[in-house]
């Protein structure tokens, strides 16, 4: 079986069998969803699957992340980024452009593999 960095646009069963797979393997839970509100990714990153938190360092890092999204959204008229929270166990950004979902999913996931390998 093959282990995906994040599941997008998935079904709720399919979500539910990447949590397991998370927490068997002690990887992140990342998932994205496009918004039906305003057609941008709704993406989540859930720790409670792994034995690591997020430092105050990656949290920063994630936030030059979406920072740098929302740059992007402003500059090419797409809808407004929404919001996003970042703590220890969890964080969610609610806006993220369908052209950088991909990317910015596999960077979350990058992250945290680079401190907690």
């Amino acid at each position: 079986m093959t282990f995906h960095k994040y599941l997008g646009d998935s079904k709720m069963f399919e979500y539910d069998k990447h949590y397991r797979q998370c927490q068997q393997l002690n990887k992140p839970f990342i998932k994205a969803r496009i918004s039906p509100k305003h057609g941008s990714y709704y993406v989540q990153i859930d720790l409670m699957t792994c034995d690591y938190k997020l430092s105050t360092q990656e949290q920063e890092e994630i936030k030059k992340l979406v920072y740098d999204e929302i740059k992007f959204v402003k500059s090419n008229s797409k809808p407004d980024f929404q919001d996003f929270n970042i703590n220890k166990e969890l964080a969610w950004f609610d806006g993220i452009s369908t052209e950088h979902m991909d990317e910015f999913c596999n960077s979350l996931y990058d992250l945290t593999q680079k401190y907690h390998n």
